[in-house]
């Protein structure tokens, strides 16, 4: 499988940003795209047709959603729909993220209906889960992140296609703080994660990509992504500057 090497711009960027950003990481990379690599985007909404535009341009390369709401249309002031998304040119929608559990309040169950909700509605899925530091302390790290699995894929349908959902492994102390967990902690989360999903999809679960994701940055991706069940990073900041991000997704 390929291996996913996704940015998660969060608020950053207005649309001439991104979109020059795009271009750059177009520039940085095309030409020398692995075989084995997949690039994805997740710009703020209201770059994501700008970023998917561009990408047209270069195999391998695609933009996501940050977030969605759980319902085709309605009375949902603020809200985006998985439709709109994919109007505006993304593939992907992101599910779960620490920022939208612990920030904004997102429930567990909550994250589970849109992730199910996502995927029926044709975006590929990528579903965020990671402990805190008060968590793992208590050593409750297993117990966290097999609740979160379970929740958040609760209504996912047994037929779902392994390259249209993925998990990515983000524990919350390492998000944006400098701090990466080691490649022990790496390998046992991942691990377990494969552990819990072959139990809920049988061995189509061996194709599903696992993602890490807190910190990484130019200097340790290689090492991450060579660990087993590490099939691909989740970038915060060390992705917004088309340089940075092209040295990771080129990572060896």
């Amino acid at each position: 499988m390929k291996k996913l090497m996704a940015a998660n711009w969060k608020m950053f960027k207005t649309w001439d940003e991104a979109c020059a950003t795009a271009r750059e990481l177009i520039e940085f990379v095309a030409d020398n795209l692995p075989e084995d690599r997949e690039v994805l985007v997740f710009p703020p909404f209201t770059a994501v047709k700008g970023v998917a535009e561009i990408f047209k341009a270069a195999e391998g390369f695609s933009a996501g959603g940050q977030d969605y709401y759980i319902k085709e249309e309605g009375a949902f002031t603020g809200e985006i729909s998985p439709a709109m998304l994919r109007d505006a040119g993304a593939v992907y929608g992101l599910t779960g993220h620490s920022e939208r559990r612990h920030v904004l309040g997102e429930q567990d169950a909550f994250v589970g209906e849109k992730t199910s909700f996502g995927l029926a509605c044709g975006l590929k899925v990528v579903l965020c889960i990671g402990e805190t530091i008060d968590e793992r302390r208590g050593n409750k790290v297993e117990e966290v992140l097999e609740r979160q699995i379970r929740i958040g894929l609760k209504d996912v349908s047994a037929e779902v296609a392994p390259e249209d959902l993925s998990v990515a492994y983000e524990p919350v102390w390492a998000i944006g703080t400098g701090e990466v967990a080691g490649p022990e902690e790496i390998a046992e989360a991942h691990a377990f994660v494969r552990k819990i999903l072959i139990s809920i999809f049988g061995d189509k679960a061996n194709e599903m990509r696992l993602l890490y994701g807190g910190s990484v940055k130019p200097d340790n991706c290689a090492e991450i992504i060579a660990l087993d069940n590490v099939d691909g990073v989740l970038v915060g900041g060390a992705s917004l500057q088309g340089e940075s991000f092209s040295k990771i997704v080129l990572a060896r």
